[in-house]
């Protein structure tokens, strides 16, 4: 009777621990789902979150050979302004050589002529003497034209050149030059002025537009040709209404030489 009293007990504490674990499990499970479900939100974050590292490195990358890329071409470009400048202003010093010995040549003609005049010298003479005068006098102007050509031509390609070097640094023209306004288009805020590159205006240059001494407005260059050119007028700078006949003048005049 006893044992069986015993396996009673046995039986029903076996049961009662029973019941205590089960319990004790299904309050852990809430908490265990939750968890798992943390853990694969947390995993999925992390997923997404190398995906976009991956794609944002991947555009860094193809960004940094095109920058690499630009400033590659901006190098070459640089390099070319550099040699054409050098070149130029070679050709500059060479003409000025050249220009030097034809004044002395002319100077020395007209000395000598003026010499054979006073000692009575032959026609033949004096009018050779005269084809060598006129000979050096076309050589002098084939040289100064040349030069005034070739100084233009060296002021645009410095301009280009500082663009590279010193992107923020002014255009600069020639501080004696002026010209007038030729046409205004007031819908589109821009004229065309009577001087071009031959007067030595440079592309991306500014001229200040005036009225009877007083500022109107400034403007851009933006087309050049050999006789006039084509300006924006600038936001901000548009103090009135420029019309036909307003002058400008270089806005950064370039230094005398």
């Amino acid at each position: 009777m006893l044992l069986r009293i015993s396996l009673f007990l046995a039986i029903i504490a076996a049961l009662g621990a029973g019941a205590l674990s089960y319990i004790q499990a299904t309050d852990q499970i809430p908490a265990l789902v939750t968890q798992r479900d943390d853990q694969k939100k947390a995993k999925e974050t992390e997923i997404a979150a190398h995906k976009k590292t991956t794609a944002e490195l991947k555009k860094t990358s193809a960004e940094l050979t095109s920058t690499q890329a630009d400033l590659a071409e901006t190098k070459t470009d640089r390099d070319k302004a550099l040699a054409k400048a050098d070149a130029q202003s070679k050709r500059a010093e060479d003409l000025n050589t050249k220009l030097a010995k034809a004044t002395e040549d002319r100077d020395a003609a007209q000395n000598n002529l003026a010499a054979y005049k006073a000692s009575g010298m032959s026609p033949d003479q004096v009018i050779k003497l005269n084809k060598t005068l006129k000979e050096a006098n076309a050589e002098i102007f084939a040289i100064t034209s040349e030069k005034a050509l070739l100084k233009r031509s060296l002021d645009k390609t410095k301009a280009e050149l500082e663009k590279y070097i010193t992107p923020d640094t002014f255009v600069k023209i020639r501080a004696d030059l002026h010209g007038k306004i030729l046409v205004v288009d007031p819908k589109w805020d821009f004229v065309v002025l009577d001087v071009g590159e031959d007067q030595g205006i440079i592309s991306d240059g500014e001229l200040l537009v005036s009225r009877s001494g007083k500022l109107v407005a400034k403007v851009v260059v933006r087309s050049v040709q050999r006789d006039r050119c084509i300006a924006n007028i600038l936001p901000g700078w548009k103090l009135g209404d420029p019309i036909e006949g307003d002058e400008v003048t270089p806005a950064h005049p370039a230094p005398s030489i």
